[in-house]
């Protein structure tokens, strides 16, 4: 996989780029600002992009500017935000195109599920931190729509929305496939949403519909 870094700190810019290099990526470029990182993505034209949401030249939202600036640009290309802190402003409208994750940077020390994330969301999937999740269906506005949900269903909606399959949601909760399936039908069914066979399209319509103000 050829990955782009979009990360100001020099130090964890390359020890992120010798992880995926050892893991057997090639890293095509590196950028420390937001618009360096557009530069370098234009040339390189890279499956994925791994960025810092804070970055220079304003050191707020400058890399989630950015990736959006890229959704329209590269469409195809996965995105990956890290950030030391939860901030969802950009993270519905990006998930809800597609081949989109957003980690907290502590995640990156769990490799392989890390190493996996970005296999994911490269492949067009999804990748949301859990704390993340947390925050996005735990919204003031979301609570009305999850109102008709049972307490495992919701627990069922937030795996999905971190990109677990169905398989991988029942390992978590120690479900067998066949529950989790009617136990997904039933949240699509009360959020009125048309269910999908590609696991990561439910949880991009589930996002966006709890994104929706």
């Amino acid at each position: 996989m050829r990955i782009v870094i979009g990360e100001d700190s020099a130090l964890f810019r390359e020890g992120l780029a010798r992880l995926l290099v050892d893991a057997g990526h090639d890293v095509v470029g590196r950028a420390g600002d937001a618009e360096t990182l557009l530069t370098v993505v234009g040339e390189t034209g890279p499956d994925l992009a791994v960025i810092d949401i804070r970055m220079p030249p304003d050191h707020t939202d400058d890399g989630a500017r950015a990736a959006r600036r890229l959704r329209v640009s590269h469409p195809r290309m996965g995105i990956v935000l890290l950030s030391q802190h939860i901030e969802t402003r950009h993270s519905v409208e990006l998930v809800s195109s597609g081949g989109f994750g957003y980690l907290l940077k502590d995640r990156v020390l769990d490799v392989d599920q890390f190493l996996d994330a970005l296999s994911r969301v490269a492949a067009g999937g999804s990748a949301l931190d859990p704390e993340v999740v947390g925050r996005l269906i735990g919204r003031p506005h979301a609570d009305d729509r999850l109102g008709p949900l049972t307490p495992r269903e919701r627990e069922v909606l937030a795996l999905m929305a971190e990109g677990c399959t169905n398989v991988g949601i029942g390992r978590r909760l120690w479900l067998n496939e066949r529950t989790v399936e009617t136990h997904v039908g039933n949240i699509m069914a009360k959020l009125g949403l048309v269910s999908n066979a590609e696991d990561h399209r439910r949880v991009l319509a589930v996002l966006a519909y709890l994104g929706q103000t």
